[in-house]
């Protein structure tokens, strides 16, 4: 018995039915995709914003850390050095006009003095060669922030947890304190025979 023959009209709108069904199958997968990825990037908008949150908390948490653990040894860690700390002030914010009206604004983390002689100090959870470089501009321009150290000599200090690409030495060489916070204490970390740098 002879099978039906199937007509090439027929055969070829069968195989763009087929398509057609396979289209939109694919169209469906699209959209379930495009969902998917939506989605996704929903979630990791919001992942990101936790990090972010948790991670700010983090550094302000260890650097009010830090900040006490110097201020509790600066007077012990600056006499050894033959400066007297009679005043210390903490997160002192200032600013002074530029030529042409521009004004600055700086916080500093840990200011001592003794009425001759200032440190200003710089607080980091981890110190870098960038953050060097910065508070040693700062450090140029102290007096024009604090007209009343005007006549007193000015001294820099990093203090930090931990030193990045040896950034430490770094601070050493521009003539910066080294103090440095383990444990429960911070204590001086310069190299023996350290002269400090005065910016005045």
């Amino acid at each position: 018995m002879n099978k039906p023959t199937v007509s090439a009209r027929d055969e070829i709108w069968s195989l763009i039915k087929e398509t057609q069904e396979n289209l939109k199958e694919v169209s469906v997968s699209q959209k379930e995709a495009k969902q998917e990825m939506k989605e996704l990037r929903a979630s990791q908008k919001e992942t990101d914003r936790q990090i972010q949150k948790i991670g700010g908390r983090f550094n302000q948490r260890w650097g009010a850390l830090v900040e006490s653990l110097v201020e509790g040894n600066l007077v012990k860690v600056f006499q050894d050095q033959g400066i007297d700390i009679t005043q210390t002030h903490t997160l002192s914010q200032a600013e002074w006009r530029k030529p042409g009206g521009l004004v600055e604004r700086r916080e500093f983390d840990i200011i001592v003095a003794n009425g001759t002689e200032v440190v200003t100090v710089e607080v980091k959870t981890t110190l870098t060669p960038k953050d060097i470089n910065v508070f040693l501009e700062t450090l140029r321009d102290f007096k024009k922030y604090f007209p009343r150290y005007k006549s007193e000599t000015v001294y820099g200090a990093v203090a930090y947890l931990s030193s990045e690409n040896k950034a430490h030495l770094l601070a050493e060489e521009e003539g910066l304190f080294l103090i440095r916070a383990t444990g429960d204490s911070a204590s001086l970390a310069n190299k023996k025979g350290f002269k400090p740098k005065a910016f005045n």
